[in-house]
C-alpha cells in the first residue's frame, strides 16, 4: 500500500499486507477451512437462551478470567486426551490468533523459529509485535524434518519455536514422538515449544497436550472455530502449565472475552458430542475428495486436517483459482507455486468443486 506521508506508521509495518482470504460471492466457499455444518436448531436455541440470560447483566463487565469456560474447556481436553487438567491449565481468548499474539507479547523477546510454509499468522504477528522471526526449513514435500529442525533450534536458540500439527496449509501431522524430540531440543536452549493444534480433532495423532505434565515448556494452542463449527464466535484457548497461564494475565487486555462469547462457548461445549459428530463425516469426505483428485491425475499432500493441498494441474494456480471462482467455487491460493488448497465442504459443495475442476483441467 502507498501510505500517506502524514501517517506516522511504524517503518517495519509499512511493507506488510493485512491477513485475510478473499471475501467474494460464491456457491461453494471452500477457502477458509470452516466447518460446513451449521449449529442445529437445538443448539441455536440453547445459545439464544444463554445469551438472553447474560443480556440482563450487560451493564456489568464479564468475568475477566472466563472461569466457567476454562473449566469446561479443561473437562473437554481431559475427556479427549485422558488428562487431569484444571482451569489453571487453560487460557481462553478471542480466537487462537489472540492467543498467539499474547504468547508473543509475553515471551517473544528473543528469536522466534517456525517451519514454513505454515500458518501465515505466526510470522505476521511476530513482525507486528516486534519479534525476530526466523523461517525454518521443511522437506521438499512440506513434511517436517525433525533432525534438521533440531539443528535449527540449536543454531538459533529461539525463545519460541512454533510447529503446527496438522500443518496449515499443507495438512501433514507431526507424531507425538517427534514432538518429544523437539521438546527436548527446545528445553536445552531455554525456550518454549508452541504447538498449534487448530485442526487436531481431524487428526488421529496424540495431542501434544499430553506432554505438558512432564514438559512444562510445551504449550498447545487450540480453537473452537474448526471442529466445533464455531468460527463466528471467535474462541481460542491455550493448554499449558499454570505459570504460562499466569503470564497470559500480564499481557491480556482488560475483560477481553465478552460475556456473550463466554456464554455461547459454554453452551457449545455442552453440545460437544453433537458438534464433533461431524468430524468423522468430514474425515470420510476428505478421503472421497482425495480419491476424486487422484482419479483426475492430480497429486495431493497427505492431510490430517479438514482441507487438501493439491497440485498437478497445467494452469498456474492464480489462473485456475480464478476459473474455479467463475464457476462458483472459491478455493485458496496459499502462495505456493503450482498448488491450491480446498476445504472439505458438505456433499453438495464437494460435488460442485469436483465437477468444476473436471471441466477446467
Amino acid at each position: 500500500m502507498n501510505w500517506p506521508a502524514w501517517l506516522p506508521l511504524r517503518a517495519d509495518l509499512a511493507p506488510l499486507s493485512p491477513y485475510g482470504a478473499p471475501q467474494v460471492a460464491s456457491t461453494a466457499a471452500l477457502n477458509t477451512n470452516e466447518n460446513p455444518y451449521p449449529p442445529s436448531a437445538a443448539l441455536q436455541k440453547a445459545i439464544a437462551d444463554a445469551v438472553l440470560l447474560v443480556a440482563a447483566d450487560l451493564n456489568r463487565y464479564p468475568d475477566r478470567d472466563a472461569t466457567l469456560l476454562r473449566q469446561k474447556l479443561s473437562a473437554y481436553i481431559n475427556e479427549l486426551s485422558s488428562m487431569e487438567f484444571s482451569e489453571e491449565n487453560i487460557w481462553a481468548a478471542n480466537g487462537s490468533n489472540e492467543i498467539i499474539q499474547s504468547i508473543f507479547l509475553a515471551f517473544g523477546d528473543g528469536p522466534v523459529l517456525g517451519f514454513t510454509p505454515s500458518y501465515s499468522m505466526h510470522p505476521l504477528i511476530a513482525k507486528v509485535t516486534g519479534s525476530k522471526w526466523i523461517d525454518g526449513q521443511r522437506n521438499s514435500d512440506f513434511s517436517l524434518n525433525v533432525e534438521k529442525a533440531v539443528a535449527q533450534i540449536q543454531q538459533h536458540k529461539p525463545a519460541l519455536t512454533f510447529i503446527t500439527t496438522p500443518n496449515n496449509p499443507t495438512g501433514g501431522a507431526v507424531t507425538i514422538e517427534e514432538i518429544k524430540v523437539l521438546a527436548d531440543a527446545v528445553a536445552k536452549v531455554g525456550g518454549l515449544l508452541v504447538v498449534d493444534e487448530a485442526y487436531a480433532e481431524f487428526s488421529c495423532e496424540i495431542s501434544a497436550a499430553t506432554l505438558i505434565p512432564n514438559y512444562p515448556h510445551v504449550i498447545v494452542i487450540r480453537t473452537m472455530s474448526k471442529a466445533f463449527a464455531f468460527a463466528g464466535a471467535r474462541v481460542g484457548y491455550l493448554i499449558c502449565d499454570p505459570a504460562v497461564k499466569d503470564a497470559m494475565m500480564l499481557v491480556r487486555l482488560p475483560y477481553h472475552l465478552s460475556a456473550l462469547t463466554q456464554a455461547a462457548a459454554c453452551v457449545a461445549l455442552d453440545f460437544k458430542d453433537e458438534l464433533l459428530g461431524f468430524v468423522s463425516t468430514l474425515r470420510q469426505s476428505r478421503q472421497v475428495l482425495e480419491d476424486c483428485l487422484h482419479e483426475m491425475g492430480l497429486a495431493t499432500i497427505p492431510s490430517s486436517a479438514n482441507f487438501i493441498l493439491f497440485t498437478g494441474f497445467s494452469a498456474d494456480a492464480p489462473k485456475l483459482w480464478s476459473e474455479l471462482l467463475s464457476k462458483g467455487v472459491l478455493v485458496r491460493d496459499v502462495g505456493l507455486a503450482g498448488y491450491l488448497r480446498v476445504t472439505i465442504g458438505n456433499e453438495a459443495e464437494n460435488k460442485l468443486f469436483i465437477t468444476a475442476l473436471k471441466e477446467l483441467i
